[in-house]
């Protein structure tokens, strides 16, 4: 099976956000740690490089000048050709919800363009959105609420 940066991604999430830990702050013993998992040591740096990414583009957004709620979004053809219409459609109903403001969803696509993948599906999408917000202060609700909508698919596959 081939392994990618999303799976460590999740790797992470389950065993670290999962049960409330924080992400342990010395990278060499984390990635001491995702290699006896069985993951390569070029993905676990690309992995850290994502995560420094979600990092930066937090601090980017609350030191940056606010987004009205009335944006509009076009976006790149680099973009749509690795979003497919129900990834957008997604995006965008997220944000009419009021999940997602117009920061976030910046933040989201970006970390979704991060992702090595040529294309992302819906499942991804909602595990990037539930990454992002978590990573986000005053989200809870938002982040509550993205957590069910992920956990809900996950067991429905499950079953």
């Amino acid at each position: 099976m081939k392994e990618s940066v999303f799976d460590i991604l999740m790797y992470l999430f389950d065993h670290y956000f999962e049960d409330c830990y924080e992400i342990n702050t010395d990278q060499d013993a984390l990635k001491f740690e995702l290699i006896k998992a069985g993951f390569g040591d070029v993905l676990v740096d690309k992995a850290f490089d994502w995560l420094d990414g979600l990092t930066r583009q937090k601090d980017f957004i609350q030191t940056g000048t606010p987004v009205g709620n009335q944006t509009l979004r076009l976006f790149t053809k680099a973009e749509m050709e690795k979003l497919d219409t129900e990834c957008r459609g997604f995006i965008l109903f997220l944000e009419r919800s009021g999940v997602l403001d117009a920061c976030d969803r910046e933040v989201v696509i970006d970390r979704l363009m991060a992702l090595e993948s040529s294309e992302i599906n819906l499942q991804q999408l909602k595990w990037v959105v539930l990454m992002v917000l978590l990573n986000q202060p005053g989200k809870e609700a938002a982040c509550t609420w993205m957590e069910d909508v992920v956990l809900d698919d996950v067991n429905t596959l499950r079953h």
